[in-house]
């Protein structure tokens, strides 16, 4: 399963699931579905959200059981 830490950034950026969308490229829903794991980005999406977010995609998404702090 891909986990991710989209909620928490886009919270620490202010960003709404829509603006977020908008600047991605993409639509509500499917940051709503990458948030709660049912949806995983393709490298194009995930390299865009790593943009908006200023760091790097491993920092973002990781598979589960890989992260340290897991």
């Amino acid at each position: 399963m891909l986990l991710n830490r989209v909620r928490e950034l886009r919270a620490r950026f202010n960003f709404t699931q829509g603006e977020l969308a908008k600047r991605v490229g993409a639509t509500r829903q499917t940051i709503g579905f990458i948030e709660k794991g049912d949806y995983a980005p393709s490298i194009a999406l995930a390299l865009k959200i790593a943009k908006e977010f200023e760091c790097q995609v491993e920092e973002i998404f990781w598979l589960e059981g890989e992260k340290e702090n897991e």
